[in-house]
This record gives structure tokens, C-alpha cells and sequence, in this order.
């Protein structure tokens, strides 16, 4: 029972009640009946009221009547039966349709929740004017709505504030180090191993700062450019070169494809994935970029040969801090941002991310952003490029 929908507890309950009602009733009217039929053959008497015989019938016919009126009973009891059963199988369908229709406003508002996402809180308040029963869960979700709204700027603020705060101090120490190494040639190893850890560990905490930076002011750049992406695959290949080649790793773009947005976060976007590609890759592997557009959705495509990421971590390694390795992720330098930054962008975009696939021979992470309006010629022409980039991608990750 506690499987079922409500629709469907609300229809087995209304028919239950129903059926036992009928079924009561029924009863009723054929003890009444036959009480009734019984007092019929009773009453039939040889004698009418002055005393005189007005019907006489034989033994003969005494038994006849008998038989017709237990015929008539047992027929009685069975049509009782059958509009008992009608009725109760029609009350059901009845009810089924209009229970349903009555939850109409709970499935509205379980569609309402399910478009709930952190960034359109604002969006996402439900009518109040509504049915009665409905009301007061309409607006506690709104209260709720707000407090979460609330609570997500004041993190925000929090969270720009903080880093704002400790990108000054993290540049000082930085720069002594720096100026203490430069004084200090001379120093022995363990000194100069120590000072190199430190400053390593000082570069993560300013990538993380500026991250974080980046993360709490996303809403207040315009999104309004023109981007051209086979350009900008092209600055970020060159941009990451270095990194690869300490690893002998290839990189590689193909495709094209315009968009309206951002500049500086589409850029930021696919260079923190095809980082995450090279930092997570093995060695001498290769990272591919693809673009292309599909009606008015532009694929990105970033394939890695990597070890991968199992299935439970594909919605998780998007949430903020989260790493699938911990030990690996520090010895990259991964501070669980990226992916989480990426993720922002796209929703700011109006796009999706996912892991598209993932096995122990690589990943492939798609992104679908909105492609500009008007672009129908080149979504046109390239979208049997698109389908044989797609099927290229799949085949080189099951190789």
C-alpha cells in the first residue's frame, strides 16, 4: 500500500467504500424483497373478504407458485449482485479520473520543485492563489524558497568577502618567499626542499582565492559578447602546452560553433576542463576538444584518457571541494573547484554539463550551451560534422 501513488490509494479507497455501501444496500433490499415475496405467496388465500372461495387452486398449482417465487428470489439476488458489482467497478473508474484531476495542483507543484535549482531560487515561487488544502504548502515552499535565497547570497557575500581578504596577505607571504629565495641561494637542501613545499602550497591557496573570487562575482559580468569558440580552443591549447608537454601529452581541438555570453567565463569554462583533462590524464595521453552545432544547441566535447570516473561520482565531482582522489587531487594541485566553477558557468548560460561517458580508458564531458540566434545555416552544415565528431570521440575512448 505504501507503493502506491495517492491517486491510486484515493481510487481503492472510494471503491472500497463504494463496493461496502452496495453491498449493504443490497442486502438490505433483498431482505426486504424476499420478506416482501414471501408475504405475497403467504397471503394468496382461497378466501376473499365476504367468506366466499374466490380462488382455490390445486396442490398441483400450490407447488407451481412455490417454484415461481424462489425463482423470483434467486433472480433478485443475482441482479442485486451484478449492479452491485457494475456499480462499484464504474464508481472506481470514476474515481480514479477525478482524483486525478483534483491532484492536479500537487503534480504542478512537484514539477514546480523539480525545476528548483540554486540559481534561479528567485524564479521558482509558486501561486498562492490557489485551493485551499494547497495554500499554506504553497507558501511555506515560498518562505523556504526565500530563506534559502538568503542563505545562498550570504554565503556568496561570505565566501568574496573571505577571499577578497586573504588574496592580500597570501600575495605578501608569497612575495617574502620569493625575496628569501632570492637572498638565500646558498641554503641547504632541506631548507630549500621546505621553502619549495611552501611554495607550492601557497600557489594552491591563491588559485583557490582567485577561484573563489571568480565563483562569488559570475552574476554581475554581462553576458552579452559574441563568441567564436574554434579561436578561443585554440588560446587555451596554446595556453596549456606547457603543462602537457611536462607530462609528453598531446592537445588537440576540432570544430567550431557561435554563441552570445560571456567571454571571459566560456574561456574560463573549457580551460578548467581541459585542465582538469591534463592534470587527471596519464602520462603521455592526449586531451581533445570538439565543438560543433546541433539546431540551436552547441556540443562541447572534452575527452581525456584518463583512469576515468566511476559512475556513483558523475552528478558529485560538480559539487564545490569535492575530489574523487584525495591524495591525487592534492598532488595536482586540485582544490575541487574547477568543476564546480564550470558548472556555474554553464547554468549562467542557460546550458547543461554532464559526464557524457566515463570508463578506465578516459572520460568525456559534454557541455550544451545555447547556440546564437539566427545561426540555422551553420547549425545546418555542420550537423553531419557533428554526428561524425561525436562517433570519432566514442570510438578513440573505447580504443
Amino acid at each position: 500500500m505504501k507503493r502506491l501513488s495517492m491517486q491510486w490509494r484515493i481510487t481503492l479507497l472510494t471503491s472500497l467504500l463504494i463496493g461496502a455501501t452496495c453491498i449493504a444496500m443490497m442486502l438490505l433490499m433483498c431482505f426486504s424483497g424476499n420478506h416482501y415475496m414471501d408475504a405475497i405467496g403467504a397471503s394468496i388465500q382461497d378466501y376473499t373478504t365476504d367468506g366466499t372461495v374466490a380462488f382455490d387452486p390445486d396442490p398441483g398449482m400450490h407447488e407451481e407458485l412455490t417454484i415461481v417465487i424462489l425463482d423470483a428470489k434467486e433472480g433478485f439476488r443475482a441482479t442485486n449482485w451484478y449492479i452491485t458489482a457494475a456499480v462499484t467497478l464504474l464508481s472506481g473508474v470514476m474515481a480514479y479520473f477525478v482524483s486525478g484531476r483534483a491532484l492536479r495542483p500537487l503534480r504542478s507543484f512537484a514539477a514546480q520543485v523539480e525545476k528548483v535549482q540554486m540559481n534561479n531560487l528567485a524564479d521558482m515561487r509558486i501561486n498562492e492563489d490557489t485551493l485551499p488544502e494547497f495554500r499554506q504548502l504553497s507558501r511555506s515552499f515560498n518562505q523556504m524558497l526565500e530563506r534559502l535565497d538568503s542563505a545562498f547570497a550570504a554565503q556568496k557575500q561570505f565566501t568574496g568577502n573571505a577571499a577578497h581578504e586573504l588574496r592580500t596577505p597570501l600575495a605578501l607571504m608569497q612575495a617574502k618567499l620569493e625575496l628569501f629565495s632570492a637572498e638565500h641561494p646558498q641554503m641547504m637542501p632541506e631548507t630549500a626542499a621546505f621553502l619549495s613545499s611552501l611554495k607550492e602550497q601557497m600557489e594552491r591557496l591563491t588559485q583557490m582565492t582567485k577561484t573563489l573570487l571568480e565563483m562569488s562575482s559570475l552574476q554581475s559580468l554581462p553576458r552579452n559578447e559574441q563568441i567564436q569558440l574554434e579561436p578561443m580552443m585554440e588560446e587555451i591549447c596554446a595556453d596549456l602546452a606547457p603543462l602537457a608537454e611536462k607530462q609528453h601529452m598531446t592537445l588537440s581541438h576540432e570544430g567550431d560553433g557561435t554563441m552570445r555570453g560571456s567571454d571571459t567565463l566560456i574561456y574560463r569554462l573549457l580551460y578548467n576542463l581541459a585542465e582538469n583533462a591534463v592534470k587527471y590524464n596519464r602520462p603521455g595521453g592526449s586531451v581533445r576538444m570538439t565543438a560543433c552545432q546541433e539546431g540551436k544547441t552547441l556540443m562541447i566535447r572534452v575527452q581525456d584518457t584518463g583512469r576515468g570516473i566511476p559512475a556513483p561520482y558523475h552528478q558529485s565531482v560538480f559539487q564545490p571541494f569535492f575530489r574523487v582522489d584525495q591524495s591525487r587531487s592534492r598532488a595536482c594541485g586540485g582544490a575541487g573547484l574547477g568543476l564546480s566553477l564550470a558548472w556555474e558557468i554553464v547554468q549562467l548560460h542557460g546550458g547543461t554539463i554532464r559526464v557524457e561517458e566515463s570508463s578506465s580508458e578516459g572520460t568525456i564531458m559534454l557541455v550544451e550551451l545555447p547556440a546564437e540566434s539566427g545561426s540555422n545555416s551553420l547549425a545546418d552544415t555542420e550537423s553531419h560534422d557533428c554526428n561524425s565528431l561525436k562517433k570519432n570521440l566514442f570510438k578513440e575512448n573505447d580504443l
